[in-house]
């Protein structure tokens, strides 16, 4: 584990249950300074999902005042690996690479570079991201050094739970033509390059809806470099500075999982 990583992992396993509750009053407040962004879609009846894969479904068990005098509810859940905002694991697209059980918390948290990519997008939904635009990113906020996390930010995301909007076709059961950005191989290769930790999209896939091979996720797995898909609400994270963390399901031999993804966030 890296050392500069280790003290914020911790809060946050330490505080994560303060995202979603009233604050926590703290003597000592390990988030002091920053603020937390979910960078996670919601999983319901809407959720975008892979058109080959399975839906998500949650399904009520249970609901109401039982014979004890209290009160119960329960749900059955299933869905795609691939459902959502969610880890590819290497394994995915690279045999003998690990799956998302054995991906470590350590590669899905560190120092955040977000990349934009949305002018050239607006020009083509095809549009896959070059190396020119992570060199661009560096000449304007310094480099992408080993260790960090580098996610695209193309604001597909906008168009989340349009099926049609966000994947440019909504046929059930056929993926054959898909139009959404990505990464080029190119792209790809430049960051296994450069040693980074994880790769990210605000996209389905970090090949371009069109790819017929996904070369660019066989780069990325075959280099053991895990991906995150469908991520959320970029719009609120700087190019530099915020420091993310991604907490997928740990799912044994998992080719993919839902995945919990946040961002600490520098306050001015």
């Amino acid at each position: 584990m890296k050392c500069w990583r280790f003290p914020l992992v911790v809060v946050l396993l330490a505080g994560t249950v303060a995202c979603s509750a009233p604050p926590v009053q703290r003597g000592q407040d390990p988030f002091a300074g920053y603020r937390i962004v979910d960078l996670t879609h919601p999983f319901d009846e809407q959720t975008v999902y892979w058109p080959t894969g399975q839906p998500f479904q949650h399904v009520r068990t249970a609901w109401g005042l039982q014979p004890g005098g209290y009160f119960y509810s329960s749900y059955d859940l299933a869905m795609s690996e691939h459902t959502g905002t969610h880890l590819d694991a290497p394994i995915h697209f690279s045999e003998g690479q690990d799956t998302v059980g054995n991906v470590t918390l350590d590669q899905l948290t560190g120092p955040l570079a977000v990349v934009d990519i949305r002018d050239q997008c607006e020009m083509s939904s095809d549009y896959a991201a070059a190396a020119t635009d992570l060199e661009d990113h560096e000449a304007d906020f310094g480099e992408i050094e080993p260790g960090m996390i580098v996610i695209f930010r193309t604001d597909w995301s906008n168009r989340w739970p349009n099926t049609l909007a966000y994947l440019g076709d909504d046929t059930v059961g056929s993926a054959s033509d898909l139009h959404f950005p990505g990464v080029s191989t190119e792209a790809a290769r430049w960051l296994v390059d450069r040693g980074i930790s994880a790769v990210g999209i605000d996209t389905a896939s970090i090949d371009t809806g069109n790819s017929t091979d996904f070369k660019s996720h066989q780069i990325l797995a075959g280099n053991s470099i895990p991906v995150l898909e469908n991520v959320a609400s970029l719009e609120e994270i700087p190019a530099r500075g915020a420091f993310l963390l991604a907490f997928p399901m740990r799912i044994g031999r998992g080719s993919g999982a839902p995945c919990r993804i946040a961002a600490l966030v520098p306050v001015p």
